[in-house]
């Protein structure tokens, strides 16, 4: 996060600190102690991109391997770099979110021409050299582009890809200069009608295949409808999983890296006793808190857009969790006949999706 993208407004409401280094100073031995003290650690390799420090990648995982620490890892990154990270260390990360919008034209204009190509080039690559953990394509929908079922559609059936986990992410109520009522309304209605096709064709192949493909935002909803829970933010930010910024600090979310207000430890705090954050506003009393979990913690707090712009955002949310609930019949169907199973929609809590888009 750069200064310049802060306008008075924020600076009013939050106290920044610029002073991070760009590049990661993190103390291995207190992130061993840090992470020594926690019964069940995952650390997940983020940015910016992860990939631009492999050799700290390199030095944490020996480090904590010789510590005897048993540390699910786990990245989020641009695959623009994987093939330089040598396969004996890529294969110890079990989850890898790679940036990819769907198809090559989508990708390129959202990400820089040449990006689609080399992606997916270092995904073959890992795959040919025996990488056998989860790729999840974690895709950005943006206000100019809401055919989320097609771009979808396309890395499940893509063969050279054989994407069976996707993500995305709504980009929407995280600047204020990007809202536009009347464009962002048009987008809203046509992403929910994509949507809806979206659920129809995961249905589908649940039953033709009999199996249940991870779409994430999908997943996680029938887990908790399917066992009857509620949930607090999805994500895990601010109460289940924190960032550790470049200087070592622990925040409650990367985007938050250089916001005080959400400093909720040091690497030589207890994991336990790290503060812990919760949304507030409109989303305290809102009915559909339970699964949603108020979508985002620094949406929710910075609250960047006007009522209206946000209520078009929650309209999404609650499209999406209706369109789900009036399904349940359907896939508790599916399960009685045996032709999936509940345990199939049990999923990895807060390794990087976001989860509510």
């Amino acid at each position: 996060m750069k200064e310049a993208e802060f306008d008075n407004e924020l600076n009013k409401k939050f106290k920044f600190d610029f002073s991070e280094p760009t590049s990661s100073q993190v103390d291995i031995k207190k992130l061993k102690e840090f992470l020594a003290k926690d019964p069940s650690p995952t650390l997940i390799f983020y940015g910016g991109e992860p990939l631009l420090e492999i050799e700290k990648i390199k030095q944490i995982i020996d480090g904590l391997e010789k510590a005897k620490l048993k540390v699910k890892f786990r990245m989020q990154t641009n695959a623009k770099l994987l093939n330089k990270l040598p396969i004996r260390y890529l294969k110890k990360i079990d989850k890898i979110l790679v940036s990819l919008d769907g198809n090559k034209s989508r990708t390129d204009e959202n990400r820089g021409a040449g990006t689609y190509d080399l992606v997916v080039s270092n995904l073959k690559q890992a795959r040919t050299l025996g990488y056998n953990g989860e790729i999840i394509a974690r895709m950005v929908i943006t206000q100019e582009n809401p055919d989320l079922f097609e771009q979808v559609k396309y890395l499940l059936e893509n063969k050279d890809l054989g994407f069976t986990s996707i993500h995305w992410q709504l980009d929407a109520g995280f600047y204020k200069f990007d809202y536009n009522k009347l464009g962002f309304k048009s987008f809203v209605e046509n992403y929910n009608k994509s949507l809806t096709k979206l659920i129809n064709y995961w249905i589908k192949d649940m039953r033709t295949n009999k199996r249940v493909l991870k779409l994430y935002p999908f997943l996680a909803i029938i887990e908790s409808l399917l066992k009857n829970q509620a949930t607090k933010l999805r994500c895990g930010a601010g109460h289940s999983g924190y960032a550790i910024t470049t200087s070592g600090k622990v925040v409650a979310c990367p985007i938050m890296n250089c916001i005080e207000d959400f400093k909720a430890g040091t690497l030589d705090s207890n994991p336990k006793e790290l503060k812990k954050f919760d949304v507030s506003g409109d989303c305290i009393n809102c009915n559909y808190l339970d699964l949603c979990g108020g979508r985002c913690l620094y949406w929710n707090q910075a609250s960047l857009w006007p009522k209206e712009g946000n209520q078009l955002i929650c309209k999404t949310i609650k499209n999406y969790i209706d369109e789900l609930k009036s399904r349940m019949p359907e896939i508790k169907d599916l399960i009685k006949k045996g032709i999936i199973k509940k345990e199939d929609f049990d999923y990895e809590k807060y390794f990087g999706p976001e989860i509510i888009p």
